[in-house]
């Protein structure tokens, strides 16, 4: 028999934040009591946690991110060269993109949502995709590109646009999105 080890108030906002936005947005104004409902902590309890809601809202994107990661990059020194290492991020959007709940990229979604580039959890949610684009940058390099940079931000401008546009239901990206990919990392001649 296994125990379920039960969530710290922090843990069970940190999920209600990612659950609510995801699911609702973060440009509606989602309460703070609607949080703590969600949560089963009280406004007290969050305050006590957290500054405020955005910094809420900043440190459900980052525990997020980790995951984010494992799901979508490969592992580091994984063999694979950097063309398949590219290539590989494409197929499991594409993978992660056919699931029902699918609202698209989370990071992007605060981005977009939040026009104030000041706030906690757009900056957070900007260092994430950063952090992307410097991988395909990375890769790029690694695999030859004549303008890695060039083709770092084509690849994200991919995966970003392909993202939006499945997660309004607008377009499925299987079969599109890593061909895209491969079109573009054979342009830039990345092996």
């Amino acid at each position: 028999m296994t125990t379920k080890v039960k969530q710290s108030p922090r843990e069970r906002l940190l999920e209600a934040a990612a659950t609510l936005t995801y699911r609702d947005g973060v440009g509606i104004d989602i309460s703070v009591q609607a949080l703590c409902k969600a949560a089963g902590v009280s406004k007290r309890s969050m305050y006590q946690l957290f500054e405020s809601k955005d910094e809420l809202l900043a440190a459900s994107l980052k525990e997020r991110a980790a995951a984010f990661v494992a799901r979508a990059l490969p592992p580091a020194d994984d063999g694979r060269s950097p063309r398949e290492r590219i290539l590989y991020v494409f197929e499991r959007v594409e993978s992660l993109a056919g699931a029902p709940d699918f609202r698209g990229c989370r990071y992007l979604a605060v981005q977009i949502e939040l026009k104030d580039q000041t706030h906690p959890a757009s900056r957070t949610a900007h260092q994430i995709k950063a952090n992307l684009t410097a991988f395909f940058r990375s890769e790029a390099e690694r695999g030859g590109a004549s303008n890695p940079d060039l083709l770092a931000r084509q690849l994200i401008l991919v995966i970003d646009g392909a993202s939006a546009r499945a997660g309004i239901g607008a377009d499925h990206m299987t079969g599109i999105i890593a061909t895209m990919a491969t079109t573009l990392l054979d342009a830039a001649d990345v092996q």
